[in-house]
């Protein structure tokens, strides 16, 4: 997609500090980073958001994500790794080209994840039956 900014990122129309390519996946440091290291994964051909990805597709960008995930603790020292994935504005997708944030942890970096809530009284059946009823008309 030619208005895409991971899509001119990709064919290195913008410079990006890549740290792996292939023919399928592309991967770069984030320009704004949660902690030093934190990668950005995505696939070189445009998907939207990943309900827009072909399950094929997947596979080789998991493949390069649990790379990144080792190199981050193993290589650079970290204690663990987030990783984030956000499909549209409403879950804070900014860029609408599929990618990965894989974040670099330490235990005292600060980073405050979300805060859930408790189902009320019968809600969380409720919900379960929805889910499970449509996962079976997929």
């Amino acid at each position: 997609m030619s208005d895409c900014l991971f899509c001119k990122i990709a064919s290195k129309a913008i410079p990006a500090e890549v740290v792996y390519e292939d023919d399928e996946v592309f991967a770069f440091l984030d320009i704004n980073p949660v902690n030093p290291g934190h990668v950005l994964v995505m696939p070189k051909k445009h998907y939207e958001d990943f309900m827009d990805m072909p399950e094929e597709v997947c596979l080789p960008l998991v493949r390069m994500i649990k790379r990144v995930m080792s190199v981050q603790i193993d290589g650079l020292g970290y204690e663990g790794v987030n990783l984030f994935q956000n499909n549209k504005p409403a879950a804070g997708q900014v860029i609408p080209h599929l990618h990965f944030h894989v974040i670099p942890r330490k235990t005292s970096d600060g980073y405050v994840h979300w805060h859930g809530h408790e189902y009320g009284n019968g809600e969380a059946a409720i919900m379960g039956a929805k889910i499970r009823e449509s996962l079976k008309n997929l």
